[in-house]
């Protein structure tokens, strides 16, 4: 029997690290630190909220923008932490995930031939789902141990053919909070060059040391020209529910709103209505929240710096990245799970044509007993290798 035919970008695509290190860690019994998502099943009362509105609740379509109780609860949740001023009516709707969300606006702005601004390492959806929308990709690299936005970087990534910049702050898998500075020097680009900037900020909550996320849509220009992306799944660690919001002007929604509607259409209203109930609460919850990952991190990098091992700092995310000190990183991830049993993801599997080659990712999000356990088997390696 003939092979059938399928469209020749996707079905081309090849097995991924992410697939190849999941697959070395179920089969080695490996501690899993290459994916992530955390140990932690999630707040007990915004689960219990979802259960109650399942049970007794709406269960058939919700309306397609979301249930008007989200939406409103996203605009109130972005007016108290980012001074952002939306219209609940206008300015806000709620898709199946980030991911979906992304899709949606690349399929909504792009025309074929239209050039997007990448900023590697990228979260691995961006490059295919902009090539699959038409769009001409034009990289800007960022480099160890810093990840700094400058502007000669920007200069050689913007022209006039750009159409979108696809910013991602904080920063998976480097756990960069980009600072001011650096959002206004792309802020000037995107007005420059009258482009739209996507932006996904689904980190935006998990930010470390004092930091708070500002967002580039409340930058000098920017409203007007951005499309802002929120996850619940990551405000509440709760990465399976799916559940995204989209921010923007009204002309830009409008025709975001018509991809979401063939895409996915709507969400389960029972976890719609389970993220409106937690969106609003009290500022404690969400600092505590913030302040057990950063434990973590603290307590993971701690671990691997009395290992040997040079790590590299971050400011947010579930991601603590080190330096291999010039080993190829898929070599080092490859020997990291096969002989010592603890998973990792090479960094340079977030650049296009693997730019940076020494930097691995491990997810911290994790509880004690978890990060202990990958501390004890990675013992030894850097005298090993040395």
């Amino acid at each position: 029997m003939n092979e059938p035919r399928m469209n020749s970008f996707l079905s081309g695509l090849p097995t991924t690290i992410f697939e190849e290190m999941s697959q070395l860690a179920r089969e080695r019994k490996a501690v899993n630190l290459g994916q992530g998502f955390p140990d932690d099943p999630g707040p007990l009362d915004v689960r219990e909220k979802a259960a109650e509105a399942l049970i007794s609740g709406w269960n058939q379509y919700p309306p397609m923008m979301g249930l008007p109780e989200l939406r409103s609860a996203v605009a109130a949740h972005y007016r108290r932490w980012q001074g952002l001023d939306l219209d609940t009516d206008r300015e806000v709707m709620v898709t199946s995930g980030a991911t979906e969300a992304l899709a949606g606006a690349l399929l909504a702005i792009i025309e074929p031939g239209d050039e997007v601004v990448l900023f590697e390492p990228m979260y691995d959806a961006y490059l295919p789902l902009v090539r699959r929308a038409g769009g001409v990709p034009r990289f800007v690299t960022l480099q160890p141990p810093h990840f700094a936005l400058t502007e000669e970087a920007l200069a050689a990534a913007f022209s006039p053919k750009t159409k979108v910049a696809l910013f991602n702050n904080p920063l998976n898998p480097t756990g960069t909070v980009f600072p001011d500075e650096q959002l206004d020097l792309l802020a000037r680009f995107c007005v420059r060059f009258d482009a739209i900037a996507l932006c996904d900020e689904v980190w935006e909550h998990i930010v470390f040391d004092g930091l708070r996320h500002s967002p580039l849509i409340a930058r000098e220009g920017m409203r007007e020209r951005t499309v802002k992306i929120g996850s619940a799944g990551k405000i509440f660690n709760l990465t399976g529910w799916k559940v995204g919001f989209v921010c923007a002007q009204p002309a830009i929604l409008k025709t975001l709103a018509k991809a979401h509607q063939f895409i996915t259409f709507t969400t389960p209203p029972n976890l719609q209505a389970a993220v409106a109930y937690g969106l609003a609460k009290e500022d404690a919850f969400f600092d505590a929240l913030r302040a057990d990952l950063q434990r973590s991190r603290d307590r993971f990098a701690a671990g691997l710096t009395g290992l040997g091992f040079s790590v590299i700092p971050t400011q947010g995310t579930y991601f603590l990245n080190i330096d291999t000190g010039g080993e190829d990183d898929v070599a080092f991830c490859r020997r990291l799970v096969n002989e010592h049993g603890v998973a990792a993801i090479p960094v340079s599997a977030f650049y296009a044509d693997a730019a940076v080659r020494n930097v691995v990712r491990f997810c911290f999000a994790k509880r004690d007993e978890t990060l202990d356990a990958a501390l004890e088997r990675l013992a030894g390696v850097v005298r090993r290798a040395a």
